[in-house]
């Protein structure tokens, strides 16, 4: 049974950092991609805020380029979501995802807020 558990998630101020991780297990088949979506109160979708595939090729959404920085460590199945310069508007639940053989798993979520 595939898992994917995160951490890293909290309270911080405007202009502060956070990194979050996410370690899969339990999988059988080779990881083709992981990566991270959001999704804000207010949302009605979640939003893709950037990926990492098996290459190594990294992609990010508008709004987080320059900010965040999506990395790997493929020896334990873990991929880390540095975040930067944070604003209120990246106050969100962060939802971690592998795409593992042909099908998607996703993590429990972890709360994110940035608040002075």
């Amino acid at each position: 049974q595939v898992r994917l558990e995160e951490s890293g998630g909290g309270l911080v101020q405007p202009g502060g950092s956070l990194r979050l991780s996410c370690a899969a297990s339990g999988h059988d088949l080779s990881i083709n991609a992981m990566g991270w979506f959001r999704q804000t109160p207010t949302g009605k979708q979640r939003e893709l805020v950037a990926t990492i595939t098996k290459s190594g090729s990294t992609s990010y959404a508008d709004s987080v380029k320059g900010r965040f920085t999506i990395s790997r460590d493929s020896a334990k199945s873990t991929v880390y979501l540095q975040m930067n310069s944070l604003q209120s508007e990246d106050t969100a639940v962060y939802y971690c995802y592998s795409y593992i053989g042909i099908k998607n798993f996703w993590g429990q979520g972890t709360q994110v807020t940035v608040s002075s």
